[in-house]
């Protein structure tokens, strides 16, 4: 078992946050590609917790550039990717999953963890991020390496939900 991510945040709550759960398409890569300072990150995080990529794969290369890393990936497919995205979510506790995502079908997930508890982040990548998405995230967060980074120096979360 993995230590996981543990955080108090002065009148938000404490989180004790497990698994991540994150869109690969817009949100971990930019036009399909991974970065190098995101696998760094993700290997970082992958020592303290289980991390699943939930994705349509738009580009087709989610396989080659997420396969070295130590993450499942699950590939979804058409219609409803939203319901499916939510429905992992549930299934896996969403009170300890930090979600991340940027499209529509990323929304449902948000709202779900962010409503048991979790910490849910909108993330543009540099491929927008759909305003329905934003209204069921926690926080905002321009760039997946600022999002990674704040389960990395959880100070950060705190800074930014504190009350």
């Amino acid at each position: 078992m993995k230590p996981g991510i543990a955080v108090d945040i002065p009148g938000f709550g404490r989180l004790a946050l497990e698994l991540l759960l994150s869109d690969y398409t817009g949100t971990l890569s930019r036009g399909g590609k991974l970065s190098a300072a995101t696998e760094r990150r993700l290997l970082h995080l992958a020592k303290v917790v289980d991390i699943h990529i939930l994705t349509a794969d738009t580009f087709g290369t989610a396989a080659r550039e997420l396969g070295h890393l130590p993450v499942t990936i699950h590939r979804l497919e058409s219609p409803q990717q939203d319901v499916q995205k939510e429905s992992f979510a549930a299934a896996m506790g969403p009170a300890r999953i930090a979600a991340f995502g940027n499209g529509n079908n990323d929304r449902l997930l948000l709202g779900a963890v962010k409503k048991a508890g979790g910490l849910a982040i909108a993330v543009d990548n540099g491929e927008g991020c759909a305003v329905e998405t934003l209204q069921h995230a926690n926080l905002f967060t321009t760039g997946i390496e600022n999002a990674l980074d704040l389960l990395i120096e959880t100070a950060r979360l705190k800074a930014t939900l504190r009350f």
